[in-house]
C-alpha cells in the first residue's frame, strides 16, 4: 500500500516532547496540509502539537464520499492507514488517546469521523467540519467512543455535504456513546466559520491535561 504512505506530515505548535495534547488536522480535496494547518493560530491552544498529513495528489480518495466504499478503494484504505500510523506514532510518544483530537474539513472531515468510528475509544475530540461518515449506506458500527466529544458543523445547503448525512452520522456516533453536538448554519457556503472555531477551541481547552510519565 503506497498511495498515501510516505507523504510528509507537517507540524506546528509545540513539539511532541513538550506538548500536552495533539490535534491531527486532515485537509480537504484539492487542498494541502499547509491549508488546514492555517487554522491552528485561530484555535489558539499553545500547549498543543498540530500535525497535518499530506495526501498524495492532494486528494484522499477519488470519488464522492457518498459513493459505495469500494469505489474509493484502494485510496480510502490507504488514507485510513495514514491516520492510523500517525495516531500510533503519537501514542508511542506517551500520549493517551484522550489527549488526541482529530479535525478535518470536507473530505478530511469525512476521513476523520470515519477513522474515529472504525477505531472507537475515548479521544480528546472529533471535529467534523463539513463532513460525514463514508459510504452509500450507513450500517451500525460496533464499539464505544466512551464519551468522546464530537462536533459536527456544516451549512444546511452544502452542495458537497447533504445535511441529512451530517445528522445521520451524528446519530451513529451517539449510538456509539459519543457526546455529540451538531450545528447546521443556514445558507453558509462550503467553508469554516467563527462559531465552529470557537466550539472546537472550547473542547480543546479541556483536552490539554498532563502528559503521562
Amino acid at each position: 500500500m503506497t498511495i498515501h504512505q510516505g507523504q510528509p506530515v507537517l507540524g506546528m505548535g509545540q513539539p511532541l516532547a513538550a506538548a500536552k495534547a495533539v490535534l491531527i488536522m486532515i485537509h480537504g480535496r484539492g487542498a494541502r496540509a499547509e491549508d488546514i494547518l492555517s487554522l491552528a493560530p485561530e484555535l489558539d491552544q499553545p500547549d498543543f502539537a498540530y500535525l497535518a498529513p499530506q495526501a498524495a495528489g492532494n486528494t484522499w480518495y477519488p470519488y464522492r464520499f457518498l459513493e459505495p466504499r469500494e469505489k474509493n478503494e484502494p485510496h480510502l484504505t490507504s488514507a485510513l492507514a495514514t491516520i492510523s500510523g500517525l495516531v500510533d506514532h503519537v501514542l508511542g510518544q506517551g500520549f493517551r488517546p484522550e489527549q488526541i483530537g482529530l479535525l478535518g474539513f470536507s473530505q478530511g472531515a469525512c476521513l476523520a469521523v470515519e477513522w474515529a468510528a472504525r477505531n472507537p475509544r475515548r479521544y480528546g475530540g472529533v471535529f467534523v467540519l463539513s463532513g460525514g461518515l463514508i459510504g452509500d449506506v450507513l450500517t451500525p458500527i460496533p464499539g464505544s467512543l466512551d464519551g468522546t466529544p464530537a462536533f459536527f458543523g456544516c451549512s444546511d445547503v452544502d452542495f458537497h455535504i447533504p445535511k441529512e448525512r451530517v445528522t445521520e452520522s451524528a446519530e451513529m456516533l451517539r449510538t456509539m456513546n459519543a457526546e455529540v453536538t451538531v450545528r447546521l448554519y443556514p445558507g453558509m457556503g462550503h467553508t469554516i466559520n467563527e462559531d465552529e472555531i470557537a466550539a472546537v477551541r472550547g473542547i480543546m481547552e479541556k483536552v490539554a491535561g498532563k502528559k503521562s510519565e
